[in-house]
């Protein structure tokens, strides 16, 4: 028999143009540490059919029909896109999760930025294990294969429409309303991030429920880009 502690259940939401094969590592983590973990994928994301519409609201409604078992979640982690879903989903519903684990989570774009931001996640469906191995060189060779994997397998139109369709992408209220402990993780803005640090700030001094850090050296993927410094914060904080 395991002498593991048993930490309970954990969900892992993915960003976008990735899928639940690249949580590989942190679902490594997370089960020897213990807990017992679930993926989900997003909408026209692993595999899946191409949806309607790729609204915030339409990824939160599909998260929380894929996730309504009457049983709550000890522990939510989400990456960027899934970071955002499992900030609305938290504030809304204080009850989905008793902790929350946030990777570079998008919380605001300004809308003028926004037609940018939808261009530069659109480039990533013309990534080959070339160019996503020179622009990542620092990846584990799983991190790229399951990323190469997930762009095959994503309907082209949610990366394009996510960041595309909506004129208007602030959750920073709903970051306010986040009523669990919740631990944010952002890039290092010398390298990239899509979460403003002085947002982060802001709102971690409005709600202190929140824990914000800065993962040294991390771009947009913190445990894909510095999985050691992420496992350390992540166990650590847990």
């Amino acid at each position: 028999m395991s002498d593991r502690p048993r930490r309970g259940r954990a969900l892992l939401v993915h960003g976008l143009s990735s899928s639940p094969d690249g949580w590989w590592r942190v679902r490594g983590w997370l089960e020897e540490a213990g807990w017992q973990t679930e993926t989900v994928a997003l909408l026209g994301h692993g595999g899946r059919a191409a949806a309607e519409e790729y609204s915030l609201d339409a990824y939160v409604a599909d998260v929380r029909t894929a996730t309504s078992d009457g049983r709550p979640y000890d522990l939510v982690v989400g990456h960027s896109l899934g970071g955002s879903v499992s900030t609305v989903m938290a504030a809304d519903d204080p009850g989905w999760t008793r902790r929350l684990v946030l990777l570079d989570p998008v919380w605001y774009v300004p809308q003028d930025e926004l037609p940018a931001v939808a261009a530069d996640q659109a480039s990533d469906l013309l990534l080959d294990r070339e160019s996503l191995r020179a622009a990542k060189p620092h990846w584990d060779e799983r991190d790229i294969a399951s990323k190469l994997s997930a762009i095959a397998e994503v309907d082209p139109s949610a990366v394009r429409r996510t960041f595309g369709d909506p004129d208007r992408w602030d959750l920073r209220d709903a970051a306010r309303g986040i009523p669990m402990p919740a631990l944010v993780l952002g890039g290092d803005p010398g390298v990239y991030t899509m979460l403003e640090p002085a947002d982060a700030r802001d709102i971690a001094e409005d709600n202190p429920r929140i824990d914000y850090r800065i993962v040294e050296g991390s771009g947009h993927s913190p445990h894909r880009d510095v999985p050691q410094a992420t496992r350390d914060l992540v166990l650590g904080w847990l």
